[in-house]
């Protein structure tokens, strides 16, 4: 597209080449000053050489495929003992679902949160950051509700780690959005991946900053700088995001259907993106998201109370959907409390999380 002189909105074409291979990723991120995860340099195949990098890096060990994502071609390995296996199971894996069987090894932190960072560059050597959102909600590597800012860190960890973001993404000439994204345990980031495109969970940022996330990425495209310094992007109240699916929201089945009754949440401060109207059909051979409930408080006290009732309010029939999730969710005390990691949903699920 660029070699036409087509104008792409988005970010350099080596850009999204680098980061979406993750080993090079990892090598660029280091190479730039992120905080990385201990583990191998690049892709690894050689046993002995795997057996020394974890040892190193301490158990548990987990095995990632480069080209991965949506959690395929992981594992978890505890001992040298099941090293060789859980390597081989990976990089079969990987290349069934993505074609490439390369895989590389980090430790593995046993309960962390994820936390990502919204960067933005002109491509001509200026980036800022707009701040943190919390994706630590997750359901098998898949988010289910993400807020902005996160509960866990305080002004001068997203000032550090922001600052380290934009600065990398300034070294890089970086154009565009981008989010990097983090595992954050004990006061510590450690870069994982980054995303060269806009996020579902994108519009937590926007009501938190007041900025335009689409509208910036187009102006980058027309070559106009940022339209607004680090220094002049303010951080204000809380927003949160439910991810809604149509799926059922004890088994997590696709649910498929025709939407026969369709009502959504309004009032101030109550965004819904979706594509859904009375007699779509949905079908069974995409993605389960059929809408995104967006809410903005000037506490998180505030946008939860907000939350629950557009959830009550939101009108959805015809199929199952994981509204009824969401409500059961916003009623539990530690999620309340934003005492949450990675695996705590999983866990809640299992336990008592059944709506």
């Amino acid at each position: 597209m660029e070699a036409h002189g087509i104008a792409f909105v988005g970010p350099k074409p080596e850009h999204i080449r680098t980061m979406g291979d993750k080993i090079e990723a990892k090598r660029t991120a280091g190479a730039l000053g992120l905080p990385l995860v201990p583990g191998s340099d690049g892709a690894i195949s050689d046993l002995e050489e795997a057996k020394a990098i974890a040892e190193k890096a301490g158990y548990p060990v987990i095995i990632k495929a480069a080209s991965g994502g949506g959690g395929r071609g992981m594992k978890v390995c505890t001992s040298p003992d099941d090293l060789e296996t859980l390597m081989q199971q990976a990089g079969s894996e990987a290349k069934a679902a993505f074609g490439d069987a390369t895989v590389y090894l980090e430790k593995y932190l046993a309960n962390p949160r994820h936390i990502e960072i919204q960067v933005f560059g002109d491509g001509k050597g200026n980036a800022i950051h707009l701040g943190e959102r919390d994706c630590s909600l997750q359901r098998r590597h898949q988010k289910v509700l993400e807020e902005a800012p996160s509960p866990v860190l305080g002004q001068a960890d997203r000032e550090r780690i922001g600052g380290i973001c934009a600065k990398a993404m300034a070294d890089m000439a970086y154009r565009g959005a981008g989010t990097i994204e983090f595992l954050w345990e004990d006061g510590e980031f450690y870069f994982i991946e980054m995303n060269t495109r806009l996020q579902v969970e994108h519009p937590v940022t926007e009501m938190i900053t007041g900025i335009d996330l689409v509208r910036e990425q187009i102006r980058i495209a027309e070559g106009r700088p940022l339209s607004v310094a680090q220094e002049d992007v303010v951080f204000s109240g809380h927003a949160i995001e439910c991810r809604i699916n149509a799926e059922d929201p004890r088994t997590f089945a696709p649910s498929p259907g025709t939407v026969t009754s369709y009502h959504v949440p309004g009032g101030m401060h109550v965004r819904v993106d979706s594509g859904l109207y009375q007699g779509y059909k949905v079908p069974p051979y995409y993605d389960s998201m059929i809408g995104k409930l967006i809410v903005y408080g000037r506490t998180r006290e505030g946008a939860i109370m907000r939350l629950k009732r557009a959830l009550e309010e939101y009108v959805i029939e015809g199929m199952k959907t994981t509204i009824p999730l969401h409500q059961k969710l916003l009623r539990d005390p530690e999620f309340l409390n934003g005492d949450y990691t990675i695996k705590w949903l999983e866990e809640w699920l299992a336990r008592d999380g059944q709506p």
